[in-house]
């Protein structure tokens, strides 16, 4: 049986509703940006949004008033500072007000490896001797009934849908990804439907050192969107946008400078390939 393919604002619209808990993970890179300006697109509100190291694309999906929570360990702009709309959301409830359940990233993958394994929370030995636990009541402490060792223990996370960026696909929807990979495969085995925007679709995965392969059977559907991780690389596609992360920490900045690019380049466009375009011809 093959995994449906289907275009991103297909995806979007069957898989992700109002309410949602959402993860768009991705680690340095195959950051599912398309996937996220598809969701702004479509208007979704009130999701609960899930990442480990959120970056722009959550800077921007909190901007545009999409969010009613964030789980996440570390947010801001790699290598620049702030994410300005995500303070401006928390400090000054602006578009609306944003309720933080904050991790390590240690904790967010211990969490998403309980969620993997149907597991009700994930342990760790971290969060001693810091200020976390006193400001997330999420964060809890356990006896090991073997030892008596106390640990921490984070709820396990199964959201309703994890979007993925990866390299390939093949015909039936077995996805592989590789290069830098962080939790995206446990965020896979976590949720309860899985949506994989995808490079290119082949006849048969080629071999690839440390891939990870998704089986179709996990995948609830495949979207073919070349560039959708842009500005973040796709490892052996294409390279980082650096400029753009620079850029934008003067774009986000001021909410009406924020709100102009966002409905110039996402908002007033059909799809991921015209804001693809309309960046080329800016840049041109």
């Amino acid at each position: 049986m093959k995994t449906p393919r289907l275009s991103l604002a297909e995806a979007m619209a069957e898989f992700v509703h109002d309410g949602s808990c959402v993860a768009l993970e991705g680690f340095t890179h195959l950051i599912p940006f398309a996937a996220g300006h598809e969701l702004i697109r479509q208007g979704r509100r009130n999701l609960h949004l899930v990442r480990m190291t959120p970056d722009l694309v959550y800077d921007q999906l909190v901007g545009m008033g999409c969010a009613r929570r964030l789980t996440f360990s570390w947010g801001g702009n790699p290598g620049v500072g702030s994410l300005h709309r995500l303070r401006d959301a928390v400090e000054h409830a602006w578009p609306a007000p944003l309720e933080l359940d904050e991790h390590s990233h240690a904790g967010m993958a211990a969490a998403y490896a309980a969620g993997a394994a149907k597991l009700p929370f994930g342990l760790l030995r971290g969060y001693l001797g810091t200020d976390l636990p006193a400001n997330n009541p999420r964060i809890r402490r356990v006896e090991c009934p073997f030892t008596g060792e106390r640990l921490a223990a984070v709820p396990a996370i199964n959201p309703d849908v994890t979007v993925l960026h990866a390299q390939r696909a093949d015909r039936k929807g077995n996805v592989a990804l590789h290069g830098i990979v962080g939790a995206q495969r446990e965020a896979a085995l976590a949720a309860k439907k899985l949506v994989v925007t995808v490079e290119d679709v082949v006849d048969e995965l080629p071999p690839a050192m440390n891939a990870v392969v998704l089986p179709h059977w996990v995948v609830s559907a495949v979207v073919h969107c070349p560039g959708g991780a842009y500005p973040s690389y796709a490892h052996g596609c294409y390279e980082r946008d650096n400029a753009f992360y620079q850029r934008w920490d003067a774009i986000a900045r001021d909410r009406a400078g924020f709100q102009a690019w966002m409905h110039e380049h996402v908002l007033g466009l059909p799809d991921h390939g015209a804001y693809l375009a309309r960046l080329k011809a800016k840049a041109a």
